[in-house]
């Protein structure tokens, strides 16, 4: 029965998916015929609308759709730019130094906004041109910004961090912010050596432009209310002082004094940001509820045991297990968005993870930081077609050059993956127990 049950979710999803169905339908339907041949369909289709309702009725959701509207507050408040001059002082004396600046601009917007998406589209809009007009070519920069991009997913605050929590059974979403540190930097950090050895072959040099004190001391003062929000927010929530969805809250207040100080935000303006941040709030929410009908299914029919099985019959080499479950997370995140993602594999994979003797707070990592890959592959990551269109250039052309970047990327992967101190030192050492 568990293997009719997951052959026919499977194979309905994916008919669905390619007729085009959303996947937030797709799902349920797919989990509601593969659960009646458990079930007695009507029973199925009780247990699916309280399934649903149940998954949305956890108080730590509503975390989400206030990180969402205090992102798209930043994204219109004149805050890139801000950072970017930062990273600029930061980094820019290195060869190559807009491509620097890029990077370390993507890791700070990133986490501040919680938006890949959107941390590609400001900084290649803000930079980009710069970085042309001072004789870099369009594809090197739109390269280092598609592959950096993705590291505010992982530098908290993190949506998708949040959305793993709920799914994974409640793990604590401070210890996941303090793990997606690392992981974080250590994907910026290997994108910048890339940069760097590019930028020597290219011939592209450092910033010559002479840095005075009163200058230093004035970008970082213009930047620091806009880290601040990070050290806020994380700092609270680490500290017990507030709760993520309180962490959330004081995230929107303190992003929108800041913009109305910097005076980049107008009443039109908010009209179409909470407009926009109710639409994606009523998308993640509605995969999540209609995810947990599918995770309810799996752990029905005890599918987990039946992959472990599979994986089992394959190798029971542990190390072995987790190179097949990050490579199948490789060419599932080529398709799926990240959301998604997390929602149906966590309940499959988190159990052998566990099993290969990894604690909730490491697989976390190890899924979050892989189904990222896939927000820059093609043929549908959006953060790629976001790069190349900022950019004004084409995915054939980008795709090569990108090629170095997705190997140190998926190198910091593994690190991850077989040496799982990296995402759970940071918890460790803040008081929280890692366990398994």
């Amino acid at each position: 029965m568990t293997l009719t049950v997951g052959l026919t979710m499977a194979a309905l999803m994916l008919v669905l998916l390619v007729l085009g169905v959303p996947i937030c339908i797709a799902i349920a339907i797919s989990s509601i015929v593969a659960g009646a041949g458990a079930l007695d369909f009507n029973m199925m289709l009780q247990t699916g609308s309280q399934r649903t309702f149940t998954g949305i009725s956890v108080f730590t959701l509503i975390a989400i759709p206030f990180f969402i509207l205090a992102g798209n507050i930043m994204n219109s408040g004149g805050i890139a730019i801000r950072l970017m001059n930062f990273a600029r002082l930061l980094v820019g004396k290195l060869p190559g130094s807009y491509a620097h600046t890029n990077t370390m601009a993507n890791m700070m917007f990133g986490a501040i906004s919680g938006s890949g998406v959107a941390a590609a589209s400001a900084m290649g809009s803000i930079i980009g041109p710069i970085a042309e007009k001072q004789g870099y070519s369009k594809d090197y920069m739109s390269t280092v910004n598609i592959a950096t991009a993705p590291t505010g997913l992982l530098i908290p605050p993190s949506n998708v961090l949040i959305t793993y929590s709920l799914v994974s059974g409640g793990t604590s979403v401070a210890a996941l912010f303090l793990a997606g540190y690392i992981p974080g930097i250590l994907w910026g950090l290997a994108c910048m050596v890339v940069a760097f050895f590019y930028a020597k072959r290219l011939g592209y040099k450092g910033d010559t432009q002479k840095i005075t004190s009163a200058l230093a001391i004035k970008v970082t003062l213009d930047a620091l209310p806009s880290l601040f929000l990070i050290v806020v927010v994380i700092a609270g929530i680490i500290t017990g002082a507030f709760t993520a969805t309180e962490g959330a809250i004081v995230a929107v207040v303190y992003s929108l004094i800041l913009s109305i100080i910097y005076r980049s935000i107008t009443w039109k303006d908010l009209k179409k940001i909470y407009a926009d941040s109710a639409l994606m709030t009523g998308i993640i929410v509605l995969l999540i509820g209609v995810s947990s009908i599918m995770s309810w299914v799996i752990s029905f029919v005890n599918i987990p045991a039946a992959v472990g099985d599979m994986l089992n019959a394959i190798s029971t080499n542990k190390y072995i297990i987790l190179l097949i479950i990050n490579i199948f997370l490789l060419f599932v995140g080529t398709f799926l968005d990240t959301t998604p993602a997390i929602l149906i594999f966590t309940p499959i994979f988190l159990p052998i993870g566990m099993a290969c003797g990894l604690s909730p707070i490491e697989f976390g990592i190890m899924i979050t930081y892989n189904l990222c890959i896939g927000t820059i592959t093609p043929p549908v990551g959006n953060i790629l077609f976001v790069g190349v269109k900022v950019a004004g250039t084409t995915i054939e052309r980008v795709f090569k050059p990108l090629l170095p970047y997705y190997l140190v990327i998926i190198a910091v992967l593994m690190i991850c993956t077989y040496f799982p101190a990296v995402s759970s030192w940071l918890p460790e050492l803040a008081g929280y127990q890692a366990t398994l």
